[in-house]
């Protein structure tokens, strides 16, 4: 290689360093503003919505001191939920007379689904009549392999025609094969290890009484066999778990709404993310909300309050936040309501172990 080249190349390094260093630069200026401003609310956004992700919590530790993150997290966070769902309240005698769905247009399936919308995010929020039609679709073929499947191919796998991401799981390298924590399929348990993490709660439907209801369960302390007995006794057909831990400081958070009563949140409750909710109304249907964040459209996301605030307004009775970040997704016949949010993923999903997925409606 002659000098020539040599200094063409040196000098291209050169820009290249100086232009990371520039971009660097700015980019701590910009967060460290952002975490010591003037302004509290733009504060507490940056903090507890960073916190939630997974490869970008040290930006947090990078421009704020440990008790302004501490300070922050106990200003945004949710209270402690007491209490059980009371199943026996959805469906038959308690259906109640509210016609939640009048001037709605639904398909030869019984699905509608909405746009949404708030300050930070957009959404879609389908509606299922008929809750049976509600199953799990997972990538497990014989065991769990290292590579999970996409949610149009988890649709499609089960001949389902919508669906949305499911439980927690690994996501490292987009491998997405495998679940954390508990996953139960047509009354199957594929896997079953609560002590993956701390917090975990069970969220998924059960058959009681073909009523179809879903289920928030709390599976602080139990192990593995009282897991698999519960599964066993409550009838649990469906489910998979989230994490509701803030210990670790994610301010990860699941139940949002039991027994029609709404959590209690300070602040926003949460960081602003994209979101993936499932909720079921007093007359037994089931609600499905993704909403998009992270940059999406010019969108930072939603909110823990946010997300209550829709779930009530579409008749919730019971709600609960599942997998979100750039797992969160919709699919619906054959087209991407919501695709990842990650821009090399932006007209597909990441590869997940788990998904809800709505069957088509049988004949009778």
């Amino acid at each position: 290689m002659n000098q020539k080249v040599l200094r063409i190349v040196g000098r291209v390094l050169a820009v290249l360093l100086i232009t990371v260093v520039i971009l660097a630069g700015s980019l701590y200026v910009m967060l460290y503003r952002c975490c010591n401003g003037p302004s509290d609310t733009a504060r507490n956004v940056f903090v507890t919505t960073l916190l939630e992700t997974g490869k970008l919590k040290f930006l947090v530790s990078w421009v704020c001191s440990d008790e302004t993150v501490q300070a922050v997290v106990k200003q945004n966070s949710m209270g402690e939920v007491e209490g059980e769902v009371e199943l026996e309240q959805i469906g038959g005698e308690n259906s109640g007379t509210v016609d939640y769905d009048a001037g709605r247009v639904f398909d030869e399936n019984g699905i509608c689904v909405e746009k949404v919308s708030g300050a930070g995010f957009s959404g879609k929020m389908m509606i299922i009549k008929d809750p049976s039609q509600v199953r799990l679709s997972t990538s497990y073929n014989n065991g769990w392999s290292k590579y999970g499947l996409t949610l149009d191919e988890l649709v499609k796998k089960t001949g389902a025609v919508a669906g949305i991401n499911g439980g927690i799981y690994v996501s490292t390298n987009n491998e997405g094969g495998e679940p954390l924590g508990v996953v139960v399929q047509d009354g199957q348990v594929l896997y079953n290890d609560p002590y993956a993490l701390q917090g975990l709660w069970l969220i998924g439907m059960n058959s009681d009484a073909d009523l179809n209801r879903l289920v928030i369960k709390d599976l602080k302390g139990m192990t593995d066999v009282q897991v698999r007995e519960y599964i066993a006794s409550a009838g649990i057909r469906d489910a998979v778990v989230f994490q509701d831990e803030a210990s670790d400081r994610n301010n990860h958070f699941v139940p949002l709404i039991v027994n029609g009563e709404a959590r209690e949140i300070g602040g926003f409750g949460s960081g602003a993310n994209p979101r993936t909710v499932i909720g079921q109304r007093q007359d037994g249907a089931i609600l499905m909300l993704v909403t998009d964040g992270r940059g999406a459209d010019g969108h930072i996301g939603a909110t823990a309050g946010d997300l209550i605030a829709i779930m009530q307004r579409y008749g919730a009775h019971n709600a609960a936040n599942l997998d979100g970040g750039s797992s969160t997704c919709m699919f619906y016949n054959n087209v991407w309501e919501m695709s990842s949010v990650t821009f090399y993923y932006q007209n597909s999903s990441w590869r997940l172990p788990t998904g809800f997925v709505v069957m088509p409606k049988t004949e009778g």
